[in-house]
This record gives C-alpha cells, structure tokens and sequence, in this order.
C-alpha cells in the first residue's frame, strides 16, 4: 500500500496543483449531485420537474464540449482553468438563489452556464496531463484525476451529513450549499500556483480541419462510452431522490451514505495502477463493470419491497457497492480509448467524450423526466440503465480485443498491459 502511494506522490507539482483546483470545481459538482433535487423538491418541485431543469447543465456541456475540443488542438490550456474555478462558484450562487426564490429562467440561464464553465477544466485536463507529464506517471495522473469527484464526495458527503445533523435548521440545504460554494473557491489559490510552462504539440492542419481526423477509429472508441452514458444519465442524478421518496433517506443520511460509497471509489481509483500491473485491463475492465450492472439491477428491485425494513439495507449496501465496481473502470477504458485513438485524436476525443455524458445525459434526463410525469416507478428505469450497462460492458471487450489486434499489427504504439 505504501509503494501506492509512493508512486502517486512522485507526480510532478503542477500536475498536482491543477488536479487539486479540478477537485474544488468538483465540490460542487458532486453537491449539486447530491442534495440538488432533494433541495427543489423541498421547495415544491416535483421530481420530474427537477429533471428538466438539471438538463440545461448537461446542454452546456454538450454545445461547448466539441469547439473546444478543436479550439484547445495545438494551443495551450491552462487560462481554460482560470475561467472555470472564478464562473464556477460565482454561477453555483445563481442555481441556489433561483431555487430559492423560484426563479425559473434564471435557474435555466445558471444552470446551463454552470456547465460551460465546468467543461473548461473538465475537457482540457485530460490532455494538459497527457502533454506535460512523465509517460511513466500518466496512469497515476490520470486516476487521480479521475478521483476527484470521488474526493470532491467525500469530503462534502461529510461535511453536508455532519454539519445537518448538528443542526438541521441552521444547516440546511440552502445555507450548505452556499458553504460549499465559498470553500469551492479555494480552486484559485491552486490554479494561482502553477508556474509550469506548457508543452504544446504542433499543429500540422487547420484547427477545423475535420478531415485530420482517424473518424472510424473514433467512433469505434467512443461507442461502448455512449452506450453506458445513456444508460447513466437515467440513473446517476437521480439516486437521491430514489433514496428519498422510495426509502426515506433525508440529506443527511444520504450524503453519509454517498461519502462512504465515495471513498470506496476513491480507493478503486488509487488501485487503479495496482490492477493494470497484475491481471490487466482484459480482465479487470468487463469482470468489474458486469459486477456493477448486477448491483444496480439489485438496488433498482428493492422498490418493489421497499416497505420492509431490509429494502432500505440491501439498497443501501448494492449503492456502495455499484460505485466502486463501476468507477474502478473508468481510468483503464479513458487510457485505452486515449491510446486506441492515437495522439493526433486525443484533443477531439476528450471533448467528444465531454459531449456524449453531457448530450445523452441531457437527452436521459428529459426522457426520465417524461416517464416520471406518466408515474413509471423507479424500478423499471434503473433496470433500463442495466441493461444499457450491459450491451457497453459487452461493446468494451469487443473494443479491447481489437485493440490488441492493432496493437499486434503494429498500428497501435502503447506500453498498456491489456492481458
């Protein structure tokens, strides 16, 4: 365990600094996450009318995500960051006081801007860290970076669970938000901090030229992903109102039980580097991720006996368990995707990885918004994400095989352990 951590503390500071200013845009993200819907519904929406509104995040994220990915080709990125950690906080303010207060357009107009702003570290991060670290420290980088919605959870599922069962008045959703949102802001001291001059590759075509790019390698990389993103957008923003109107779980309780699955994640994430060493991505990628689907399906079902007390538990305990199954993945199939598109494709992948979560989870939570409002219980969508889940588990195996047939063929150049 110690050699672990070792070899994380090895990547390079401004690495270190930008994944630290990633993981206060993060805090808030995984707030919203969070208690976002459980606030609205206190504040008289519905769910499905919560839904709907969360979407316009997702919808910022998608119109962005691929000019940028052709803007930040052969340019640097680090002023990207800058205008993410100062919009972020400032836009999280806007979503808060228009719940609020009711402010409807304002909480489309906030919303959807929070999204924008959020891309430009979500996007550029990946290739800042494939350009400007140590080959033999990109897995380590990578992971860790990864884990930061996991950190970002962690710490603010504690610090929401304990401060609200301190006093619940005092500490309630609104004014918890607001706390996040001032300590969010500490992502500028780190930005502030890095003095590395970036690695910029040359640009060998025009930005827009969209000819320059491996499109049928592409779509079949980022095919498996938008599968499982569809799939989750039905599911990830809405477990806590399923944990709240189906057994009960107030912000308090969930938060706790979202912090500990949290920090199940992030101890998958730091193993990461450990895994791909042993028994490699062959193995580990579709034996954990078909583990998750089972879970889902598991938590999903306890709706249809959720007014005995075991319900509550065994959801409880396949919701901890799915996130670390899940996530555990998602470092090994972003470095194979990465290394199967090769580098002149990476920027264009990021961002088109960007788009497909946003764009299928804006799409997805339009369409849970719409079974909602025709009363489809919980149940039988969640079983429609597993068995999205399970046809992306599958399209992922049949990724890595071909990618070691290229590699063989010489097409691919990687130091990836697949089997």
């Amino acid at each position: 365990m110690k050699k672990i951590f070792q070899s994380f503390a090895e990547i390079e500071k401004h690495i270190l600094y930008v994944i630290y200013a990633e993981f206060f845009v993060q805090l808030i993200n995984t707030t919203l996450f969070s208690i976002q819907l459980i606030f609205m519904q206190k504040n008289g929406y519905s769910d499905f009318e919560g839904a709907n509104f969360i979407s316009y995040r997702f919808l910022g994220v998608l119109l962005l995500a691929v000019p940028l990915g052709l803007y930040i080709k052969g340019r640097k990125v680090k002023h990207l960051f800058y205008w993410s950690v100062y919009a972020s906080p400032i836009l999280a303010l806007g979503i808060v006081y228009s719940i609020q207060y009711h402010w409807n357009t304002g909480l489309i107009i906030s919303q959807f801007f929070w999204g924008i702003f959020f891309t430009l570290i979500q996007i550029p991060v990946l290739p800042y860290i494939l350009r400007n670290s140590k080959s033999e420290k990109q897995t380590e980088a990578i992971s860790l970076s990864y884990s930061t919605f996991s950190f970002a959870g962690i710490f603010g599922g504690l610090l929401i669970a304990g401060l609200n069962k301190i006093n619940p008045e005092l500490f309630n959703e609104f004014n918890l938000i607001l706390l996040i949102i001032l300590l969010s802001c500490c992502g500028i001291y780190f930005i502030h901090k890095i003095k590395y001059v970036e690695n910029i590759p040359v640009l060998k075509t025009k930005r827009r030229d969209l000819t320059d790019f491996d499109w049928k390698i592409i779509f079949k990389g980022l095919t498996p992903t938008f599968i499982i993103a569809v799939g989750a957008g039905l599911t990830i923003p809405f477990i806590s109102i399923f944990f709240y109107n189906v057994h009960g779980l107030n912000t308090d309780s969930f938060s706790l039980l979202n912090s500990f699955g949290a920090i199940l994640v992030a101890i998958s994430a730091l193993l990461v580097p450990l895994v791909k060493k042993t028994v490699g991505y062959k193995i580990a990628i579709p034996t954990t991720q078909s583990f998750a689907v089972l879970a889902l399906i598991l938590l999903a079902t306890t709706q249809l006996y959720a007014q005995q007390k075991i319900g509550v538990y065994i959801a409880m305990f396949c919701f901890i368990l799915r996130q670390p199954l899940m996530n555990i993945a998602g470092p090994m199939t972003s470095e194979i995707v990465m290394n199967y598109v090769g580098k002149r494709n990476q920027e264009i992948v990021s961002a088109l990885t960007a788009a497909i979560w946003s764009g299928s989870w804006f799409v997805s939570s339009k369409i849970f918004a719409w079974l909602r409002s025709l009363g489809i219980q919980y149940v039988y969508v969640f079983l429609i994400t597993a068995m999205l889940y399970g046809i992306g588990v599958i399209w992922y195996y049949v990724l890595i095989l071909d990618y070691v047939k290229r590699e063989k063929a010489g097409l691919i150049e990687s130091e990836l352990k697949i089997e």
